[in-house]
Formats: structure tokens, C-alpha cells, sequence
């Protein structure tokens, strides 16, 4: 049996690129991991900017990537994939669900895909493809967040709309230095938890965001 599973695992091994593709996806990563530097610093950036950050010639980013809209829809693309895996990991997990949500708050603001949503709503048109993942996104929201709710663990006043806008507050916190980014994030994530943890505190002003308001953002 344990050479049946070893011999299954090796079917399902990758199969190597070659010399000039596995070059083409390294280029590839290294302008998307540009421009999201650069555009979450200045959404207004040329793709000059981006091709000089990934120290590759301007020819070989437009080979790729056509439009700065193309790349920016990408780069949104990348960060929902990333969200809806972090969302259905958490509700894949059948352990206590707070610790499942709390795991999955961490693991998106260490993804950091809020600071997408900060600098680049509005700068480009959204594909119908990308409003069908930011909707599996939010029912992946919906139901993590409702079980979490069901079970106890959150504050009765607090809806996802109140989950989403505080993921972007953390994403706002940035300084020079990296880590200290990340550390000051998780600081004030911990406070943030412990605040939206039942029993309520003080009731809120005002209704939660609804997700007319939040999405309405990406119009341009």
C-alpha cells in the first residue's frame, strides 16, 4: 500500500518548466511582487516604475501584461485567491470556531490584502470575473462569520461589514520598516479581538457597513 501511495504521489508531481518558462514565470512573479509595492505606495505610478522595481525591461512586462489595468486586476485577482483560501481554511476548520476565526484574521492580515482594497478601489474597471470572486468571497464571509456569531464568540452588535472595514484600518498601519509593520498590525489585531469578543461593551453608533457600501468602492 505504501508504495501505491508513494507511486500516486509521483504521478501528481509537477512536471518541471522548462529553462525559458520556468525564466518567463520568475519575471512573471517578480512584476507582480513590484507592483504591488509600487501601487500600494502610489495607485497613480506608471508601469515604468514597476519594470524598474522588478529590474526587467519595460518590453517584457507589456509582453505580459498588456494595460496597467490588466496588471492592477491581477494583482486584485492574486489577493482575493489568497482571501478565499484563507476563509475556507478557517471554515474547513472543525475545531472551536473562534480559534478558526481569530487563525483566519492573523493569516489575512500577515497576507496583507487589505492594502489592495485601500489604494486601488476605484483605479480600475473590474472584470465580471473579479465580481464573481469578490462574491464567493463575501459568502465565505457570510458563513464564517455566522458560525463564529452562532457559537457565542463575537459581540451581538458587530456584522461582517464592521470585519471588513477593520481589516483595512490594520491594513493602513504601515512604517519603513517591514517587520515593524507586521508587529504593530498584530498589536493592534490582538486589541481588536479582544474587543469584538462577547458580551457586548458599550453599544455602537450607528448600523454596520453594508456590502452595497463596501463593494460600491470598486466603481470607477
Amino acid at each position: 500500500m505504501f508504495h501505491g501511495i508513494m507511486g500516486n504521489m509521483d504521478a501528481k508531481r509537477p512536471v518541471p518548466l522548462s529553462g525559458r518558462k520556468a525564466q518567463a514565470a520568475r519575471n512573471d512573479r517578480l512584476i507582480l511582487d513590484a507592483a504591488r509595492e509600487v501601487f500600494t505606495a502610489d495607485p497613480s505610478a506608471p508601469v515604468s516604475a514597476v519594470a524598474e522595481r522588478a529590474g526587467v525591461g519595460i518590453s517584457a512586462l507589456y509582453r505580459r501584461y498588456a494595460s496597467k489595468e490588466e496588471l492592477l486586476r491581477r494583482l486584485c485577482a492574486e489577493g482575493l485567491r489568497t482571501y478565499i483560501a484563507a476563509a475556507e481554511d478557517a471554515l474547513a476548520d472543525d475545531g472551536d470556531p473562534w480559534d478558526a476565526f481569530t487563525d483566519f484574521m492573523r493569516r489575512v492580515v500577515d497576507a496583507d490584502t487589505h492594502s489592495l482594497t485601500l489604494r486601488l478601489a476605484g483605479t480600475f474597471a473590474p472584470t465580471d470575473e473579479l465580481n464573481r470572486e469578490a462574491a464567493k468571497a463575501e459568502g465565505l464571509n457570510v458563513r464564517l462569520f455566522d458560525r463564529t456569531k452562532a457559537a457565542g464568540a463575537i459581540r451581538s452588535d458587530i456584522e461582517m461589514g464592521d470585519i471588513s472595514i477593520l481589516l483595512e484600518q490594520l491594513a493602513a498601519i504601515r512604517v519603513a520598516d517591514e517587520e515593524r509593520t507586521r508587529q504593530l498590525r498584530h498589536r493592534y489585531l490582538a486589541l481588536l479581538l479582544e474587543a469584538l469578543q462577547a458580551p457586548s461593551g458599550s453599544p455602537l453608533v450607528g448600523p454596520p457597513p453594508s456590502w452595497e457600501e463596501i463593494s460600491q468602492r470598486w466603481q470607477t
